[in-house]
């Protein structure tokens, strides 16, 4: 096995981190949509922008 590859038991952890990162990330763009509140993310530039969570909501709707 090379250094820089991860262990199977690694691999699962990195997965349920994950999983639990995204879970978490759902919970608080649809909370916050409901309170109509906005949210801080960054754009692809780094660019700090303040949206609201109904647009977020709205556009991972359309990704899915």
């Amino acid at each position: 096995m090379e250094s820089n590859q991860l262990k199977p038991e690694n691999i699962e952890l990195r997965n349920k981190i994950m999983e639990g990162i995204r879970m978490a990330v759902n919970e608080l763009v649809i909370s916050s949509a409901e309170r109509n509140e906005k949210l801080v993310i960054a754009d692809a530039d780094g660019n700090v922008l303040h949206v609201p969570a109904k647009d977020l909501l709205k556009q991972h709707m359309l990704d899915k």
